[in-house]
């Protein structure tokens, strides 16, 4: 189990979409390095992706087949950011005191 007896939330799903999650005292271990660097790839897109969408939303001539695979996309990255975020928040929360 972890330090606090949580449970780290994974950047992936189970089967049926259920979430995943880790429970170890080890967070250079496998799993935990994994998820690290999935989470890392999550963020990295979803920041490209909102690059790209404030481009494109200043595009006036942009296509609407265009903006609504944009929209998809950035609901795939925002879901992903909201699970590190909830992740994360939860790991600070358990392991960290609160700084002002």
């Amino acid at each position: 189990m972890t330090a606090q007896d949580e449970l780290r939330l994974l950047p992936w799903s189970g089967p049926e979409g259920k979430p995943c999650y880790l429970s170890t005292d080890n967070a250079a271990g496998y799993v935990s390095r994994l998820a690290d660097n999935i989470e890392a790839v999550q963020l990295g897109t979803a920041a490209e992706l909102l690059e790209v969408a404030s481009e494109s939303l200043a595009d006036e001539h942009a296509e609407p087949i265009e903006l609504r695979r944009l929209g998809h996309a950035l609901t795939g990255a925002l879901k992903d950011v909201l699970r590190v975020a909830v992740s994360r928040g939860h790991l600070l929360t358990a392991g960290e005191p609160h700084r002002i």
